[in-house]
């Protein structure tokens, strides 16, 4: 069994390559990756199909796109990273290169689990010589898009608190918080499988999204009511939010700090990025 990571100030690599296939969410095509270790700082993303070098991920390559986070790298896209970057950070990888075919990776259960038990496949290996340099903020930090607010308040460790609120009585309001380390994340974030409604699913197909999207691969709620039971957790809806947050900050670094999310999305998670960005210390 894996020995997670304690804490995020270390630096680890995989300690072999493993690889998962499956559906994009949107595409609803064929996709699939292949973790590799990599003795070079942060994630990189190479094609199987191309010759070029790989490419750093960074912060300022994020688009904000439709139900999901997209990155542009040069003349191509690659989207819905937001699981697989989750899991990476979360467990506590900091060295890590994707050889990718396709355009968006895929979709797996819905959570990040099948990537953390791919991490696991793999194992991890620690890399000496190199650590992390994480945001630090020295005011709090606050967001927002309409009615949707994120803030980032200093602290010692990296913690997080969601909180939805939805009309749906399946849903309703949720709140759930935890200071982040890499095996409670694996506990009691990973597992947490994306969501959606009945009622627009139809809207969202004839625009082209969720073309991959089904009962095995996301809960759907109709109302009073999930069409595919049971949850994982009673507020499984919640964590999946702070899963998804957890993606979109993992490309600036954990922050030192507390992050509160009311009834957050993609766009939200990334404005905190971008300015997390602004105030993270130079990476080597």
């Amino acid at each position: 069994m894996v020995r997670w990571p304690v804490d995020y100030d270390g630096a680890w690599t995989l300690a072999g390559p493993v690889r998962r296939s499956g559906i994009g969410l949107h595409s609803g095509q064929p996709v699939s990756v292949t973790l590799k270790p990599s003795a070079d700082p942060g994630v990189w993303v190479q094609w199987s199909s191309d010759a070029a070098a790989p490419v750093r991920l960074e912060p300022s390559q994020v688009r904000d796109s439709q139900l999901c986070t997209t990155l542009e790298l040069g003349d191509r896209r690659l989207a819905t990273v937001e699981h697989l970057l989750a899991a990476l950070a979360g467990c506590g990888l900091t060295h890590a290169l994707l050889e990718v075919e396709g355009e968006e990776i895929p979709l797996l259960d819905g959570s990040a689990l099948g990537w953390v038990e791919a991490i696991a496949e793999a194992d991890l290996q620690e890399v000496s010589g190199w650590r992390p340099q994480r945001p630090m903020l020295e005011q709090p930090l606050a967001l927002h898009r309409g009615s949707s607010v994120i803030t980032a308040t200093p602290a010692e460790q990296f913690s997080v608190v969601g909180v939805i609120d939805f009309p749906q009585p399946a849903i309703g309001r949720q709140q759930f918080a935890l200071e982040l380390t890499p095996q409670r994340f694996v506990d009691e974030i990973a597992p947490a499988r994306t969501f959606g409604f009945r009622e627009q699913v139809e809207q969202l197909r004839a625009a082209g999204l969720i073309q991959g999207g089904a009962l095995d691969n996301a809960l759907v709620c109709d109302g009073e009511h999930w069409l595919n039971p049971p949850l994982r957790y009673p507020d499984e809806p919640v964590r999946h939010k702070l899963l998804d947050l957890i993606g979109d900050l993992a490309l600036v670094g954990f922050p030192r700090a507390q992050v509160l999310v009311y009834r957050g999305s993609h766009g939200l998670h990334t404005d905190l990025a971008a300015a997390l960005a602004d105030r993270s210390p130079v990476q080597p």
